[in-house]
Protein backbone atom coordinates (compact mmCIF):
# COMPACT_ATOMS: atom_id res chain seq x y z
CA UNK A 1 0.00 0.00 0.00
CA UNK A 2 1.23 3.51 -0.40
CA UNK A 3 0.19 6.54 1.55
CA UNK A 4 -1.44 9.35 -0.39
CA UNK A 5 1.79 11.29 -0.48
CA UNK A 6 3.53 8.37 -2.45
CA UNK A 7 0.18 8.07 -4.47
CA UNK A 8 0.20 11.32 -5.38
CA UNK A 9 4.25 11.66 -6.16
CA UNK A 10 3.62 8.42 -8.44
CA UNK A 11 0.21 9.89 -10.93
CA UNK A 12 2.22 13.48 -10.72
CA UNK A 13 5.65 11.36 -12.17
CA UNK A 14 3.70 9.33 -14.55
CA UNK A 15 1.64 12.60 -15.89
CA UNK A 16 4.95 14.45 -16.23
CA UNK A 17 6.53 11.47 -17.69
CA UNK A 18 2.86 11.25 -20.20
CA UNK A 19 3.22 14.83 -21.24
CA UNK A 20 6.77 14.47 -22.32
CA UNK A 21 6.49 11.62 -24.23
CA UNK A 22 3.12 13.17 -26.04
CA UNK A 23 5.28 16.56 -26.31
CA UNK A 24 6.46 16.09 -29.80
CA UNK A 25 2.95 14.89 -30.81
CA UNK A 26 1.43 17.32 -33.01
CA UNK A 27 -2.70 18.18 -33.35
CA UNK A 28 -3.86 16.94 -36.19
CA UNK A 29 -3.86 20.76 -37.58
CA UNK A 30 -0.28 20.23 -37.14
CA UNK A 31 -0.05 21.91 -34.47
CA UNK A 32 1.40 21.74 -30.80
CA UNK A 33 -1.04 20.80 -28.49
CA UNK A 34 -1.11 20.25 -24.83
CA UNK A 35 -2.31 16.73 -24.78
CA UNK A 36 -2.83 16.55 -20.31
CA UNK A 37 -4.54 20.04 -20.36
CA UNK A 38 -7.06 19.83 -24.31
CA UNK A 39 -8.57 22.93 -25.19
CA UNK A 40 -11.46 21.86 -26.64
CA UNK A 41 -12.37 25.26 -26.94
CA UNK A 42 -16.22 25.06 -25.26
CA UNK A 43 -16.98 25.86 -22.08
CA UNK A 44 -17.91 22.65 -19.87
CA UNK A 45 -16.31 19.98 -22.82
CA UNK A 46 -13.20 18.57 -21.61
CA UNK A 47 -10.90 15.63 -22.89
CA UNK A 48 -10.26 13.68 -19.58
CA UNK A 49 -7.87 11.20 -18.40
CA UNK A 50 -8.57 9.59 -15.11
CA UNK A 51 -6.18 7.49 -13.57
CA UNK A 52 -7.38 6.44 -10.10
CA UNK A 53 -5.23 3.62 -7.93
CA UNK A 54 -6.75 0.74 -10.79
CA UNK A 55 -7.21 1.27 -14.25
CA UNK A 56 -7.35 3.98 -16.37
CA UNK A 57 -10.13 5.70 -19.19
CA UNK A 58 -9.89 8.71 -21.17
CA UNK A 59 -13.04 10.25 -22.50
CA UNK A 60 -14.84 13.49 -23.48
CA UNK A 61 -16.75 15.05 -20.43
CA UNK A 62 -19.91 17.15 -20.55
CA UNK A 63 -20.05 19.72 -17.41
CA UNK A 64 -22.22 21.88 -18.33
CA UNK A 65 -24.26 22.39 -14.95
CA UNK A 66 -27.71 23.52 -17.23
CA UNK A 67 -29.04 19.92 -17.93
CA UNK A 68 -30.49 20.63 -21.48
CA UNK A 69 -27.44 22.15 -22.35
CA UNK A 70 -25.50 18.94 -21.39
CA UNK A 71 -28.35 16.79 -22.91
CA UNK A 72 -28.03 18.82 -26.04
CA UNK A 73 -24.71 18.52 -25.89
CA UNK A 74 -24.42 15.01 -25.69
CA UNK A 75 -27.26 14.76 -28.60
CA UNK A 76 -24.45 16.42 -30.92
CA UNK A 77 -22.12 13.86 -29.96
CA UNK A 78 -24.43 11.50 -30.52
CA UNK A 79 -25.51 12.69 -34.04
CA UNK A 80 -21.85 12.54 -35.44
CA UNK A 81 -21.82 8.85 -33.65
CA UNK A 82 -20.66 7.40 -36.86
CA UNK A 83 -17.95 9.75 -37.65
CA UNK A 84 -16.61 9.46 -33.91
CA UNK A 85 -16.55 5.63 -34.30
CA UNK A 86 -14.75 5.84 -37.50
CA UNK A 87 -12.18 7.94 -36.26
CA UNK A 88 -12.05 6.51 -32.39
CA UNK A 89 -13.30 2.99 -33.02
CA UNK A 90 -16.47 1.43 -31.61
CA UNK A 91 -15.29 0.26 -27.78
CA UNK A 92 -16.55 3.31 -26.54
CA UNK A 93 -18.85 3.96 -23.96
CA UNK A 94 -21.64 6.20 -23.71
CA UNK A 95 -23.47 7.47 -20.35
CA UNK A 96 -25.87 10.04 -21.25
CA UNK A 97 -26.48 10.43 -17.43
CA UNK A 98 -23.50 10.33 -14.55
CA UNK A 99 -21.46 11.40 -11.99
CA UNK A 100 -18.49 12.52 -10.89
CA UNK A 101 -16.92 11.71 -7.53
CA UNK A 102 -18.21 14.61 -5.80
CA UNK A 103 -22.08 13.78 -7.07
CA UNK A 104 -21.60 16.54 -9.83
CA UNK A 105 -23.85 15.61 -12.81
CA UNK A 106 -22.63 15.45 -16.28
CA UNK A 107 -22.33 12.87 -19.40
CA UNK A 108 -19.46 11.33 -21.35
CA UNK A 109 -18.54 9.11 -23.69
CA UNK A 110 -15.34 6.66 -22.72
CA UNK A 111 -13.44 3.91 -22.74
CA UNK A 112 -11.06 2.19 -20.03
CA UNK A 113 -8.39 0.07 -19.63
CA UNK A 114 -8.66 -2.49 -16.77
CA UNK A 115 -5.87 -4.63 -15.07
CA UNK A 116 -3.51 -1.52 -14.52
CA UNK A 117 -2.34 1.02 -12.44
CA UNK A 118 -0.61 4.06 -12.54
CA UNK A 119 0.91 3.52 -9.11
CA UNK A 120 3.22 0.38 -10.71
CA UNK A 121 5.77 1.87 -13.00
CA UNK A 122 5.78 -1.49 -15.07
CA UNK A 123 2.14 -0.39 -16.35
CA UNK A 124 2.92 3.06 -17.41
CA UNK A 125 4.07 1.77 -21.06
CA UNK A 126 0.87 -0.31 -21.40
CA UNK A 127 -1.02 3.50 -20.15
CA UNK A 128 0.59 5.29 -22.57
CA UNK A 129 0.26 2.89 -25.67
CA UNK A 130 -3.67 3.10 -24.40
CA UNK A 131 -3.89 6.53 -23.69
CA UNK A 132 -1.86 8.05 -26.91
CA UNK A 133 -3.89 6.60 -30.00
CA UNK A 134 -7.06 7.39 -27.83
CA UNK A 135 -5.69 11.28 -27.24
CA UNK A 136 -4.66 11.74 -30.71
CA UNK A 137 -7.88 10.34 -32.45
CA UNK A 138 -10.33 12.48 -30.04
CA UNK A 139 -8.53 15.33 -31.61
CA UNK A 140 -8.98 14.21 -35.05
CA UNK A 141 -12.54 13.52 -34.48
CA UNK A 142 -12.51 17.11 -32.66
CA UNK A 143 -10.78 19.06 -35.20
CA UNK A 144 -13.36 17.84 -37.93
CA UNK A 145 -16.74 17.98 -35.08
CA UNK A 146 -16.38 21.03 -33.25
CA UNK A 147 -17.69 23.77 -35.73
CA UNK A 148 -21.13 22.05 -35.47
CA UNK A 149 -21.00 22.50 -31.80
CA UNK A 150 -20.64 26.47 -32.32
CA UNK A 151 -24.87 26.75 -31.38
CA UNK A 152 -24.79 24.25 -28.76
Amino acid sequence: MYTKEQASLLRKQFFTAFGQYMLPVLSASGGKVNWLNYKTGLKHLYFRIEAPNRGCEVGIVMSHPDETDRRNCFGKLLELRTFFEAEAGDDWTWEPNATDEYGKKLSRIFVRLNQVSVLNQQDWPAIISFLKPRLVALDAFWSMARDQFEAV
